[in-house]
């Protein structure tokens, strides 16, 4: 996308991309300016309610918004794992703001690092390790799951058990 023929708040989130802030929430932002509006739902099986091995995660998209603001950003400089493939590089890290809080980007391997989308959420921890193909990236969070992203509609998250998590 030029950057004359992005929106006001496309030109926002590639101006906070670069100083490394995204919303504070449970949000996946695209390169495009619009935001999908997500929240994470924990599920646990009838007679296991406090296995957390047995719990089961989605990340629910609720809205898409292709105007929107925010008063409260939160930073993303801490960069935990990065891979490269074919002209794209994903991130994962941390948000010094609260230790809780996770994301995830895909952006182009470019001098800029021109974002494609970042994920933010703030209940699923830190992600620790990263992985990127031709059709997903691939994060582990620090809580013993695997957010696996769809390249091209990351709000269509799966999220599974970590098999080498020490539970």
């Amino acid at each position: 996308m030029e950057a004359s023929d992005a929106t006001a708040t496309a030109r926002q989130v590639h101006h906070r991309w670069r100083v490394r802030e995204v919303p504070d929430g449970d949000f996946v932002v695209f390169a495009d300016g619009s935001l999908s509006v997500m929240s994470l739902v924990r599920l646990s099986p009838p007679g296991q309610p406090d296995s957390l091995r047995a719990e089961r995660w989605q990340w629910i998209e609720h809205l898409r918004a292709t105007e929107w603001s925010s008063d409260n950003w939160v930073e993303v400089g801490s960069v935990l794992s990065s891979h490269t493939h074919a002209g794209s590089r994903a991130l994962a890290g941390e948000s010094a703001n609260h230790g809780s809080i996770g994301w995830v980007a895909l952006t182009r391997d470019d001098d800029e690092g021109t974002l494609d989308w970042v994920a933010i959420s703030n209940w699923s921890n830190p992600f620790s390790e990263v992985t990127l193909d031709e059709t997903t990236v691939t994060a582990v969070s620090t809580a013993g799951r695997v957010w696996t992203f769809p390249r091209s509609a990351p709000q269509q998250v799966e999220i599974t058990e970590d098999p080498a998590y020490p539970w």
